[in-house]
């Protein structure tokens, strides 16, 4: 029986540090941009073939 109670009181331990950690996390401010990163997962290859682009031909000028 008192393995029970040891195993709820960690249990219960281990759940409020999570509950805890997203509290914090949402209170910061982890969670305000929703949108932006699956847009960003799109455009992000373009985004470096363009700057690879520009870097080739700056490199050509010199």
């Amino acid at each position: 029986m008192s393995v029970i109670l040891i195993l709820i009181s960690t249990s219960l331990f281990i759940a409020l540090g999570f509950l805890g950690a997203f509290i914090w996390s949402v209170k910061s401010g982890q969670y305000e941009d929703d949108y932006t990163p699956s847009v960003r997962m799109l455009f992000e290859n373009d985004v470096k073939q363009k700057e690879t682009e520009n870097t080739l031909s700056d490199n050509k000028i010199k």
